[in-house]
């Protein structure tokens, strides 16, 4: 990750399970994009390689880094991938 942002990337879900999904996360209080990036983390956690830890390690230190030059994380509400959600 040697660029300054997170690229938008595209997954194949049919509609009714990205609404029902909407509907999970709206009532848990986090945003699909937030939750989808949780999960990927806690898998290469559990899952992952010593390469794939290191990379995970790389890409939060990098943006925690760039998070902090931008003043923090974004309000809940307007969290990152949050207009994506639709």
């Amino acid at each position: 990750m040697s660029d300054d942002h997170t690229r938008v990337r595209q997954v194949r879900v049919p509609d009714g399970i990205w609404a029902a999904y909407g509907r999970v996360c709206s009532k848990l209080g986090v945003n699909r994009a937030g939750d989808l990036v949780d999960h990927m983390r806690a898998r290469i956690r559990e899952h992952g390689s010593e390469e794939d830890i290191a990379d995970l390690d790389r890409a939060e230190e990098e943006l925690a880094e760039r998070r902090s030059r931008k003043g923090g994380r974004p309000p809940k509400g307007r969290a990152e991938g949050q207009a994506d959600d639709g």
